[in-house]
């Protein structure tokens, strides 16, 4: 499960790299073969690694790199 988790981690980072922020919603129906809990690991151990950041407007989650 760690390293699934991981290789997630890997396809959100580049995800994010080539499109930008976006919103975990959308993240979540690009990577359609994954399942959304997974994803939300992924994006926990994107966060604790300080890889990404998560912001929320208008209940809105947002995901992007840091700069």
């Amino acid at each position: 499960m760690t390293e699934r988790i991981g290789l997630i981690a890997g396809r959100i980072w580049h995800y994010l790299a080539r499109n930008g922020a976006t919103s975990v919603a959308k993240l979540v129906r690009e990577l359609p073969e994954e399942e959304e809990k997974i994803i939300q690991c992924s994006i926990g151990w994107l966060a604790q690694e300080g890889k990404i950041t998560l912001e929320s407007i208008d209940r809105v989650e947002t995901i992007a790199l840091k700069d």
